[in-house]
């Protein structure tokens, strides 16, 4: 059993107590000192830079690495960190938080523990730092202060006449600070629509066990929708897609803060054993990098929901407090869980974790994990609505049969909803039903708006609303809906690609030309991106380019490779060689099954084969095909759109021109 940090505010406290170490060390101590041949730490700024550019490292790493630079060579105890972290009346654990903060240490030195260059383990007693230690030279006026020998202080009498004068010049400086603060912090979040900017950075797995990543994953997407819950008037939370891009690739907090527009960021930790947990969580302001909040937690397993509950509330009432409007959150009164619910719970955790990876193989550990949870606990509504999430993506990224697991989908949604009504999730899920395999646009609709009213931060109802709105060839709105996902999850490429999709089917080619190549920057490897490119560059006649890009997305064994080549072919106006990449895609016909007539509309659309197409158009609607949602707006269908058999399968679909 973990000892419990009795005072969260302890180790603040100890460190205003032990001896003042950043005012009366710094006659002993060069506050900017140079580590190494590329490392400067500024021990005033907990600032560690290489080559100049500012590292990200957090503040007790930051301050073990300060404690061991000021013994260049000593051997340092645990011990002796502890008391000087945390403070004497601070119970510590050992692996949790030291071996953890000097992982952190050596990952940003690029500093390998087996052939350190840094830092040296010496097992079972502590650490020595081996690295060699310069000087960096201060300002004239910072050495006049730092340098005064002792024996030129003023005489006590001196000082206590100089004691009020400086005390008050403090409250002085405080109190304009504070004005500051207020009147900036407002006039930020008046400036972002009334609310401030939250990013919550993927929790650090403490247990040494990789195959728990799924449970600090989970802390975080679930502090992501709590906090997203409490106050989106006022507070916006990045999203879960955005953040995680972090996890294994940190960054300084002004990098972060610049590339997801936040004001402040959450970090933590989680370890676990078989009853207990210990979260430990940060609040802090971009910047300046200042600490605002912090608590360290340990629980029974059986209190996790509340612990989380009590962290984002705390949270709130924190960034509510420092814009000066303050409205306290309700008390955390919900109960602990029953052991059959904690697993139910924890089977769901480890069903995200796979279903965001977003490929095959992870949809398919992730349905297993859903369906364990409900047979866990059948009461249990998340599990239901990751079921319907599950189901519905498969069936439209064509992993299943749409015509079998869109109806499981659909079930899983409604008992979701059954147990839970206010499960965005779920409405989302519905929403994507309706639009995708009902063809029912009100009904889509509905569910949509429902689920962006039940949580305004689920980025991806907004996403997937946008599309249903630019199917309905509603431009302005779905640019609107597309840009409020952005702002929400600003590092998701699929959200940046959809977003090019709907420039595209507004004939806007520039912009969807340009926003694919931002994308392909960022990603040279994403398909979607350089289908988007290809298809605008082919739609602005520049079929050279446009060729180049099918060549880099598609392997020529493919049947779409000869699909869409038939396409550029034929707006090319070469018909030799439209027809040898016709006779290509035949060979595959046989395989392509449902996906059959998508494949003949970019083959054939501007062939004398029209009428054909569009009989394979009305089996594969029959057979309720995703791939037809933008038939009312796509400019592959163009050929057709004058056709009175195309016409007529839009006034059956709700999709004719109003």
């Amino acid at each position: 059993m973990w000892a419990v940090l009795h005072n969260p505010k302890a180790g603040v406290k100890s460190r205003l107590a032990r001896g003042n170490w950043l005012g009366s060390q710094t006659v002993k101590f060069q506050q900017r000192i140079k580590l190494g041949e590329d490392f400067e730490l500024d021990a005033n700024s907990y600032e560690l830079r290489r080559s100049g550019r500012l590292l990200r490292l957090e503040r007790i790493p930051t301050e073990i690495l300060v404690f061991l630079v000021e013994q260049p060579g000593q051997l340092v105890s645990r011990e002796e960190i502890a008391e000087r972290v945390w403070g004497k009346d601070a119970f510590l654990d050992t692996d949790n938080s030291i071996n953890g903060a000097i992982r952190k240490i050596r990952q940003v030195l690029k500093d390998d523990p087996d052939d350190p260059r840094f830092i040296q383990t010496v097992t079972g007693r502590g650490y020595r730092l081996i690295a060699p230690v310069q000087p960096v030279a201060e300002p004239p006026s910072a050495a006049a202060v730092t340098s005064e020998p002792e024996s030129t202080a003023l005489s006590s009498a001196s000082s206590s006449h100089r004691w009020p004068i400086i005390i008050g010049l403090c409250i002085l400086i405080a109190a304009i600070l504070g004005t500051w603060l207020f009147t900036s912090l407002r006039a930020r979040a008046h400036s972002s629509a009334g609310r401030v900017m939250l990013a919550v950075l993927p929790f650090e797995n403490l247990t040494g066990d990789p195959s728990q990543e799924y449970f600090s994953d989970g802390m975080t997407e679930e502090l992501i929708t709590e906090l997203g819950r409490l106050n989106p008037e006022h507070l916006g939370v990045i999203a879960r897609t955005s953040v995680m891009l972090y996890k294994n690739n940190p960054k300084s907090l002004d990098q972060v803060g610049r590339e997801l527009g936040v004001q402040y960021v959450l970090e933590g930790s989680v370890r676990r054993d078989a009853s207990r947990v210990r979260i430990t969580a940060q609040l802090i302001q971009v910047k300046d990098q200042t600490p605002l909040w912090a608590r360290q937690y340990d629980r029974e397993l059986k209190d996790l929901l509340l612990v989380q509950g009590e962290i984002a509330r705390g949270i709130s009432d924190e960034i509510q407090t420092l814009l000066g409007e303050h409205r306290p959150t309700a008390p955390v009164t919900q109960p602990p869980l029953s052991p059959r619910e904690y697993e139910a719970h924890d089977l769901y955790l480890q069903g995200r974790y796979f279903w965001n990876k977003r490929t095959e193989e992870g949809f398919q550990q992730a349905a297993g994990y859903f369906q364990q949870a409900i047979a866990k606990d059948p009461n249990y509504a998340p599990a239901y609505a990751g079921l319907a999430d599950t189901f519905a993506l498969m069936s439209t990224w064509g992993v299943v049969p749409q015509q079998e697991f869109m109806p499981k989908a659909r079930s899983a949604a409604l008992q979701a909803l059954g147990i839970d009504e206010r499960s965005a999730e779920a409405h989302t899920s519905l929403g994507l039903i309706a639009e995708a395999y009902d063809y029912d646009w009100p009904k889509a609709e509905k569910e949509f708006r429902r689920a962006i009213e039940l949580d305004p931060h689920y980025a991806t109802a907004h996403h997937w609303y946008a599309e249903y709105l630019s199917w309905q060839g509603r431009v302005d709105e779905a640019l609107a809906e597309a840009e409020h996902a952005r702002q929400l999850d600003p590092l998701s490429l699929i959200i940046a690609v959809d977003q090019g999709a709907i420039y595209y089917r507004a004939r806007q080619y520039d912009r969807a030309i340009a926003q694919a190549r931002a994308i392909l920057e960022m990603d040279p490897q994403l398909p979607g991106a350089r289908n988007l490119l290809f298809v605008c560059l082919l739609q602005e006649g520049k079929f050279t380019e446009a060729l180049d890009q099918l060549d880099l997305s598609l392997p020529p064994d493919s049947p779409w490779y000869w699909a869409n080549r038939a396409y550029l072919e034929a707006h090319w106006g070469r018909a030799t060689e439209a027809r040898h990449a016709q006779a290509k895609l035949e060979e595959f016909a046989p395989k392509l099954g449902a996906h059959l007539a998508w494949a003949y509309v970019l083959a054939y659309a501007d062939t004398e084969r029209k009428d054909q197409i569009i009989t394979s158009l009305d089996e594969a609607v029959a057979q309720h095909s995703y791939n037809f949602a933008g038939l009312k707006v796509d400019p592959v269908y163009d050929p057709l759109r004058n056709e009175r058999r195309f016409q007529d399968l839009l006034r059956r679909l709700g999709l004719a021109p109003q």
